[in-house]
């Protein structure tokens, strides 16, 4: 017996030494990292906001400048963007434009993201008559298109700054509490939820403490993605009035200022919107990779 042992030893330890590794996330994670694409929007996303943020000291011209002199210039050295009807400097009120711009994004987004994400953790944790209302009225916000909803709420509160970030916030928090609840309902039922009620865990303690962390890297890539719907959703609002009011500057109400002038000075339109669509592209490549890159992880553990 003893020599039919050592006989069949040397076959175990190479069946064993046979078996291939198991692979860590770390790879997984750098191989996401390193597209170009990821890169490359994360440059572009980089540009706008610290343009944005330096404005003031990166351009010699007041984005409220009335210049008749200088209308209409083609773009030049001088003007890179060219200057509008009033003799304005589009570059500098394209970087200004995205300071109040990505402000209304990043602040609506962030207050969607936080309530939806809130509502759909309560939603999925105690269900019942809870469930069922915030998700009525999530299939109610649903069925409103988001400019639509916008126009009538900004008809009654008037137009301003913080009455877009209102509304933006009102026409996005149902996507992120649908995707949240569908992700928390599968959490609740593991184990380690199971045992902390056990416990004696209060059930806000348990949505805290076990399922919101779970929840963190779905919600940062919901995050993502839902910046460049924000940014083209204020960019509508402010294009049809509703927005951000005269003479300050953003995107939208650039573009519907020079939309009278695109035959003979089309740079009034077409820079501001060239300069929001590579954000919003880049907004969205970035979510895409991001997503992949949280997929491809969990695979690997």
């Amino acid at each position: 017996m003893s020599d039919a042992i050592i006989q069949h030893a040397p076959s175990l330890s190479q069946s064993q030494s046979s078996v291939p590794a198991v692979r860590s996330s770390r790879p997984a994670w750098l191989r996401w990292t390193r597209h170009w694409q990821f890169h490359l929007s994360v440059v572009v996303l980089a540009i706008v906001i610290v343009s944005a943020a330096l404005a003031p000291w990166l351009t010699a011209y007041d984005p409220n400048g009335i210049d008749l002199g200088s209308a209409l210039q083609a773009p030049s050295l001088a003007h890179w963007f060219g200057t509008d009807q009033l003799g304005r400097d589009v570059l500098s009120r394209t970087m200004f434009g995205a300071r109040l711009s990505l402000f209304i994004a990043f602040c609506a987004v962030f207050l969607a993201g936080c309530g939806g994400t809130l509502i759909g953790i309560l939603s999925a944790y105690f269900g019942g008559w809870i469930d069922s209302v915030t998700m009525r009225l999530a299939d109610i916000q649903y069925s409103l298109p988001p400019v639509i909803l916008a126009m009538v709420v900004i008809g009654v509160i008037g137009p301003n700054t913080a009455n877009v970030i209102i509304v933006v916030t009102i026409a996005n928090w149902a996507r992120f509490a649908r995707v949240i609840r569908a992700e928390a309902l599968s959490i609740k039922h593991r184990d380690y939820v199971l045992l902390a009620r056990l416990a004696g865990a209060s059930p806000l303690r348990v949505a805290l403490r076990h399922i919101l962390p779970n929840v963190r890297n779905t919600f940062l890539v919901l995050l993502t993605l839902d910046i460049g719907l924000i940014i083209i959703l204020e960019a509508a609002l402010s294009f049809l009035g509703l927005g951000v009011q005269p003479p300050d500057p953003s995107w939208g109400t650039m573009i519907s200022d020079g939309r009278g002038q695109l035959e003979h000075a089309w740079w009034t339109s077409v820079m501001p919107g060239i300069v929001m669509m590579l954000t919003v592209l880049a907004a969205n490549l970035a979510g895409d990779h991001l997503r992949e890159g949280t997929r491809l992880i969990g695979e690997a553990d």
